[in-house]
């Protein structure tokens, strides 16, 4: 029962956090936070991503189209990282980090490569969890994409 209760009010204390967090700041969502980071990533290496733009509504414009969306609002993210929605990504890799290292029971080194249920389901190989779940990712994200953003937001 102990295990339950360790889940339960973990689910409770995300809930709040996403109610304060809409109450107070924004709904969350960081599908598009992705694409800020590949901005920011082109932007190091070829500097011409996204460019300071007087005419445009945020001050700023891109030559990739969807940065330059909303008046160049994605375009100003990209060249001014440091906002909530960006720092809130860096929180929770934060965040997993410090709960791998803090909180309860460890897993076992093979449920690090395969958890007991995938193992039991389609056998013991990692290459092939690791394959589908990253896939599993990128599909996810796309339809978040897809969709105009992620489902929380």
């Amino acid at each position: 029962m102990n295990g339950q209760l360790n889940w339960f009010k973990g689910g409770l204390l995300l809930g709040a956090a996403f109610l304060l967090a809409v109450a107070f700041v924004k709904p969350i969502g960081v599908s598009t936070q992705f694409v800020i980071a590949d901005g920011i990533v082109c932007n190091l290496f070829s500097g011409s991503v996204v460019h300071k733009d007087a005419d445009s509504k945020s001050g700023y414009s891109s030559s990739n189209a969807y940065l330059n969306k909303s008046g160049g609002k994605y375009a100003k993210n990209v060249a001014n990282p440091i906002n909530y929605s960006f720092i809130f990504v860096i929180a929770m890799v934060i965040g997993a980090f410090l709960s791998s290292r803090l909180g309860g029971p460890k897993p076992t080194p093979l449920d690090r490569s395969a958890p007991e249920v995938w193992r039991q389901r389609f056998g013991k190989n990692p290459t092939r969890r690791y394959v589908t779940v990253y896939f599993a990712g990128v599909l996810v994200l796309f339809g978040a994409r897809l969709a105009g953003g992620c489902t929380s937001g």
